[in-house]
């Protein structure tokens, strides 16, 4: 049975670069999880790449449906944007997949595809240097939206504290101040774990 690899952080502890970085690596052969929002498209995002991009009304019909496996809602400065993982059938029993998540996100990808399938890497940085991390992203937009910044900036802090973290079981967290020795450290990890370490 393939792994399922759910890559999770504050905002701008690197989860993008990971991401791309272990989708590049040919040996683990990862598949992307891609999840969907109702949030706006970025600059330099495609729909279908970092997510799938949907309205409301997209959300309410998966809902229906019941294909959502895992949602959160953020009450944001620009109006309520939701991120949902859907069983769209796109994940296969055999193969290995990665998505970037949050905790909770983690935890019911976990009840639902199984506690031996889903793996957590949970990235941490240096708030100081993830403040500074968000802000450089964030004037690079074409209209930054730094209340937003600073909204989920402090929402992490929140969302990832230590009791939630130990209460969801996660024990190994992975400092991404080098990414390349970072990269290496996660490889190695999911490299043990897929052999049963």
């Amino acid at each position: 049975m393939g792994k399922i690899i759910c890559l999770m952080g504050k905002s701008a502890v690197g989860k993008d670069s990971v991401f791309k970085r272990l989708m590049e690596d040919r040996d683990l052969e990862f598949r992307m999880i891609v999840p969907y929002t109702t949030r706006p498209i970025r600059d330099g995002e495609h729909d279908g790449v970092e997510y799938f991009f949907t309205d409301e009304a997209g959300y309410e019909r998966f809902k229906t449906q019941g294909k959502i496996i895992e949602e959160r809602l953020y009450h944001t400065m620009l109006g309520p944007w939701r991120y949902f993982t859907v069983d769209d059938g796109r994940v296969e029993t055999q193969a290995n997949y990665i998505v970037i998540g949050t905790l909770e996100a983690y935890l019911r990808l976990r009840d639902y595809f199984g506690r031996g399938r889903v793996l957590p890497i949970l990235l941490e940085v240096d708030d100081g240097v993830r403040l500074q991390r968000a802000l450089d992203r964030e004037r690079m937009q074409e209209e930054p939206k730094y209340e937003e910044l600073c909204r989920r900036f402090l929402a992490d802090s929140e969302d990832f504290a230590m009791d939630n973290i130990v209460a969801a079981g996660i024990e190994r967290r992975f400092i991404n101040h080098d990414l390349d020795q970072c990269l290496e450290e996660i490889k190695d990890y999911i490299r043990g774990q897929s052999n049963g370490d």
